[in-house]
């Protein structure tokens, strides 16, 4: 097989070349041999062969609308198709795909994806395929789909031919018939204050009908309306506008009385409402005075009294936030985990102010917060009360086995972690400290019973890690009976509960309503610590629970964080840390790196939260007592800046610093550093989602820029919901002077947060998220472009599973070139050593050698003295006429002359002629 048979036409020319012009040597066997294996290297010859055995890839489509349909059909396709199987040296490679790829044999769909079921990645299941065949041994591709995939699969029917993969599918569901859906909804990404714009909904189903719809704006109800459907298709228009700066998002939900699938019913999108840059402010005081402060600045101020109203969208335009004597346990995770993108990469500020619901006693020690603040909480032994008693009851019902992501992408159990955080708990407490451990279903067990710490902490935490989830639910009225019991008899200056439960799956809670008092009458508090979210089934009890035992209320859907809540809750408790009494202050001279102007601090305090400065902090304040702990301290972050005044601005304990002269340059030159300086001009940043696919475009002025850029090139970082929350850097294309552009695909379900930095300079973007659900979108031209992609690589639909290994027409193809380059290379080298060496002359004076020593031996042969042997058959001696001198034999006792001695023996036979 010749891949470039042109070159063929080379051979004769070469050899009109050589006869043409004797003088380039042609003619020589091993030069012609050169110029022959030239012009073979040049057509390209290959051997094609079959190898023995052949690669079946099957790839299982594990998303979420394929439903259970793969799980209950696995098990009969593998059967079919191992025993339609042609011979042992065929090899079958099972492979699930969903967001991601994985092999089938690692595990179950849950412990596999868990909640990364939203997407169809066919093409991406097709490139691991493509990256994991061996080159040239015969394979196929057969895909168990519902054929909707989430991406396109264009790109892959090129390299499916390129490779011979051949690509068949069997669909595992009929389209769907009786669907109704949200096809987009459309809405500007940034308006102005008080701007009015249209939000619009498609809507795409069948026949004629009225479908109800509800629409809320940050999970609030903003109104309800209706979608008339006529021939499939219909759509609505509604006017809103804003009032209140940031990120505002909205949600549309659609209510068919029949539909197949109700999981393509919702749809959401996010509006930025553009009002200049501002400070948010989030306090539990009404009238608070920093906000008053901030505004006699110039600066616009946003206040939020309800922390629950507090969410990632608040943090838009916001150039600085400021928390206020508000407990971590009152504020959305999501938003406590938004901070550390917020400040380090798009260059946010963030001071905490002082209170007993701040810092350690706020429950902020080792949240998500905790690394960007300049001081540090940790627990010593000298700041504790005087003696802790605490009961720990663990849920360990059935719903405590299910998998979910574990720190560093881990796949571990939700028992895992709240044993994790019981320990975690227990490492806390000091030696004089009293600890008990209960795991609960149906009945409580003591892993750990009530005794003092001691010297036994490491055995303890050792028991407590071995819990595992033995089925059955939680019980909660005999998880908190059975902690009190261990509490009711202690005499110490602290008893408290730490009930751990699912917030979806938390049973039997019994006559609790009065147990509780029982428990807060004698000094006993309780907290609870929900795995879920508040919006599950049973949230409302375990809310209710905390508020009867006078304790705290926490939620999280991340497994990953229950052991910060675990030890936020044991600092709460156990740690002395705000100071209730009045304690003078001293300055440090450091007031000097934040402004120029001296500034006269106020004498005393009321009171302050005790911390401890981290070692690259900047101490401008601090008490002067004992401790000589930190009252004002700030430090960078990234590119953004944090800030500590760990005694009170407002509320309680906070009389002597509103009453100071220089409150108001304070928190001046305070808000000043946190919000930074203004951005340049000649720089903006577009972006636009298609489908989920989101990209950024950056134009800059190349005059104002380009020597900016040339130091310090434009970075991109994306904060992608809880899984990525410190942020993905994104690599850019330069598409023109003046314009960078980059481009990443979106998750389901995922708020995306995103900055581009230039040198020192920030401009943050978003929340953006995937507004309508491509995983349950049903698009007909995705199955259509699978059938496609098919056809083009020479698959099939495959409705046949006996027919699955059916061998393609793909040979392994043997090159040729390299043997032939070898080949050619011994040759030139062999032509050169007989050039230089002198070796073609002795071959021909050996050939002259051989010629005369034929024709001595045919005249002896013919000659009357020669004597034959016997074996050969006598013949009658013919009768020779004398022969002449010219005639005779050459002398045999003489050796030849050189071949190439032409002259000499030229000399010789003239010679003899005239002795003649």
């Amino acid at each position: 097989m010749l891949n470039s048979p042109e070159w063929l036409l080379l051979i004769p020319a070469l050899a009109f070349a050589g006869w043409r012009w004797r003088s380039l040597g042609m003619q020589r066997p091993r030069r012609f041999l050169c110029l022959l294996g030239i012009v073979a290297l040049l057509v390209e010859p290959r051997i094609a062969s079959r190898r023995g055995g052949m690669d079946l890839w099957v790839l299982l489509d594990r998303s979420a609308s394929t439903e259970d349909l793969v799980d209950r059909n696995e098990a009969e396709w593998r059967t079919l198709l191992e025993r339609a199987r042609p011979s042992r040296r065929d090899t079958l490679h099972v492979l699930d795909y969903a967001a991601e790829v994985l092999p089938a044999e690692a595990g179950g769909v849950t412990s596999l994806y868990g909640n990364r079921r939203g997407q169809t990645r066919t093409a991406l299941a097709l490139s691991h395929v493509l990256a994991a065949q061996e080159a040239g041994r015969p394979a196929r591709v057969l895909v168990f789909t519902d054929g909707y995939a989430t991406e396109p699969l264009r790109e892959s029917a090129a390299k499916l031919a390129a490779e011979g993969l051949a690509l068949d599918y069997r669909l595992i569901q009929p389209p769907v018939a009786d669907d109704v859906r949200i096809a987009s909804l459309e809405l500007p990404s940034r308006v102005q204050l008080g701007e009015s714009f249209v939000l619009r909904l498609a809507v795409v189903g069948t026949g004629n009908r009225t479908v109800p719809l509800n629409l809320r704006r940050d999970g609030q109800a903003a109104g309800n309306s209706t979608v008339t459907l006529r021939e499939g298709r219909g759509s609505v228009e509604i006017v809103d506008h804003l009032g209140q700066p940031g990120a505002h998002r909205y949600e549309a939900e659609i209510l068919p009385e029949h539909d197949s699938h109700p999981g393509n019913n919702r749809a959401s999108r996010w509006v930025e409402v553009v009002g200049g840059p501002r400070v948010l402010l989030v306090t539990r005081f009404p009238d608070d005075p920093l906000a008053e402060a901030f505004r006699a600045q110039g600066l616009t101020v946003e206040v939020v009294t309800d922390p629950q109203a507090a969410d990632e969208g608040r943090l838009t335009g916001a150039r600085a936030v400021v928390i206020h004597n508000v407990p971590a346990f009152d504020l959305r995770p999501e938003f406590l985990r938004a901070f550390d993108f917020f400040v380090r990469e798009q260059g946010g500020g963030f001071l905490m102010v002082g209170g007993k619901h701040a810092f350690g006693s706020g429950g902020y020690f080792q949240s998500a917060i905790d690394p960007l603040l300049p001081v540090s909480m940790e627990l010593k032994n000298d700041h504790r009360k005087l003696v802790v008693a605490m009961a720990i009851a663990l849920d360990r019902s059935g719903s405590m086995a299910a998998a979910v992501p574990g720190p560093a992408g881990q796949q571990i159990t939700k028992m895992d972690m709240a044993a994790a955080g019981s320990a975690t708990a227990v490492e806390l407490l000091g030696p004089s400290d009293f600890v008990s451990v209960h795991a609960v279903d149906s009945e409580p067990y003591a892993i750990v019973p009530m005794g003092p710490v001691g010297n036994r902490k490491a055995d303890m935490v050792g028991r407590i890690r071995r819990i595992r989830s033995m089925g059955g639910g939680i019980f909660i009225y005999k998880a908190l009976e059975a902690a009190w019991q261990d509490l009711q008899g202690m005499e110490v200056g602290t008893r408290h509960i730490i009930l751990f439960a699912d917030a979806a799956d938390s049973e039997e809670p019994g006559d609790y309503r009065q147990l509780l008092p029982q428990i807060t009458k004698a000094g006993g508090t309780v907290s609870v610590i929900g795995m879920g979210t508040r919006k599950d089934k049973d949230a409302a009890l375990l809310e209710e629970i905390a508020r009867l035992g006078n304790g705290r209320i926490q939620f999280t859907d991340q497994a990953a964080e229950i052991p910060q809540l675990f030890a936020q809750e044991t600092m709460t408790v156990a740690r002395k840390s705000f100071i209730e009494e009045p304690i003078a202050t001293q300055a440090t001279g450091n007031w000097a790196e934040l402004s120029p102007q001296p500034i006269d601090w106020l004498g005393e305090v009321d009171g302050y939260n005790l911390s401890y400065a981290r070692p690259e902090a900047t101490v401008s304040l601090a008490s002067k007592d004992e401790y000589v702990a930190p009252l004002v301290a700030t430090m960078r972050r990234g590119i953004g800046r944090a800030a500590a005044v760990t005694f009170p601005l407002g509320g309680e304990f906070s009389g002597r610093a509103r009453q100071w002269p220089g409150y108001a340059d304070f928190t001046k030159t305070l808000s000043r550093w946190l919000a930074g300086g203004e951005i340049p001009a000649g720089l903006g940043l577009a972006q636009r989602l298609d489908g989920n696919r989101l990209t950024i475009d950056l134009h800059y002025s190349t005059e104002a820029w380009t020597q900016r850029l040339a130091i310090s090139p434009p970075r991109l970082k994306l904060s992608i919901g809880a899984e990525r929350p410190q942020g993905l850097e994104v690599p850019w294309q330069r598409l023109a002077p003046g314009h960078f552009s980059a481009a990443v695909e979106l998750e389901e379900n995922a708020s995306v947060r995103g900055v581009v930095q230039a040198g020192d300079y920030a401009f943050p973007f978003g929340p953006i998220n995937v507004g309508v659900s491509a995983e349950w979108a049903f698009d007909p031209e995705r199955l259509q472009e699978l059938r496609v992609v098919a056809a083009q690589s020479g698959g099939r639909e495959l409705l046949d599973l006996s027919q699955a290994w059916l061998r393609p027409p793909v040979r392994q193809v043997l090159d040729l070139r390299l043997p032939l380059v070898i080949l050619i290379l011994l040759a030139v080298l062999a032509d050169a050593l007989a050039t230089r060496m002198g070796l073609e002359p002795r071959l021909a004076t050996g050939l002259a050698w051989a010629r005369t020593l034929r024709r001595g031996v045919a005249v002896i042969a013919r000659s009357k003295h020669a004597r034959w042997p016997r074996m050969l058959p006598r013949k009658p001696r013919p009768q020779v006429a004398p022969v002449a001198a010219a005639d005779q034999p050459p002398d045999l006792s003489q050796p030849p002359l050189p071949a190439d001695d032409d002259a000499r023996r030229r000399r010789r036979f003239d010679h003899a002629k005239r002795g003649k």
